[in-house]
């Protein structure tokens, strides 16, 4: 059932105990593994045998971590694993009412038959505006970034990929999901 759910929903990382009441953690591992799942999986294990670590990293674990052990270390290791992962092109990432694949260049929305395509540039300006966790991204920091575009030249490049992907994006839902503040653009993923 726990592998069931962890194929179905959209989680950010996993937390497996190798000692499972009806399996073994690192079995569990290598079917989620065998099935697909991209996700970080981190390992628990009462045992802090080298053998047994090195068992379950080849089954597929990102990390390996032995009992007991502090929070703190656990949660510097999970943050660690999910900055990694975001970098990936399996990452996936919550916008509005969308699932962002930017490896796969769309979006993907629950009822929808088929994903929303988007271009290279339009994924790396949804991308790029997720990364910044909310912060406002002025016009010349995207054209840069996105373009490789000297901040005194004059083109509306910019404006016109956002005009795009609001097109694509914003038509049937209530939400904006692109805002222009002050200058320049950010995600209304976060508050304000």
């Amino acid at each position: 059932q726990g592998i069931d759910m962890a194929m179905t929903n959209n989680h950010d990382l996993i937390i497996l105990d190798v000692e499972l009441p009806d399996m073994d953690g690192r079995k569990a591992c290598r079917l989620m593994r065998d099935k697909g799942l991209k996700i970080p999986i981190l390992m628990l294990t009462g045992h802090d045998g080298d053998k047994d670590a090195i068992m379950g990293l080849n089954l597929g674990a990102n990390d390996y971590i032995a009992k007991p052990f502090r929070l703190q270390l656990l949660l510097a290791r999970i943050h660690a694993h999910l900055r990694q992962y975001e970098q990936t092109s399996d990452a996936v990432f919550q916008l509005g009412p969308y699932q962002f694949h930017p490896g796969k260049r769309h979006l993907q929305k629950e009822g929808l038959s088929r994903p929303i395509r988007l271009t290279d540039k339009e994924a790396n300006i949804l991308k790029y505006l997720n990364d910044s966790k909310g912060a406002v991204i002025s016009r010349e920091q995207l054209l840069h970034e996105i373009w490789g575009y000297n901040p005194s030249i004059n083109t509306h490049t910019l404006e016109t990929h956002i005009y795009r992907l609001r097109q694509k994006i914003e038509q049937d839902i209530d939400e904006k999901i692109i805002l222009t503040v002050q200058g320049g653009y950010r995600l209304n993923n976060t508050p304000d």
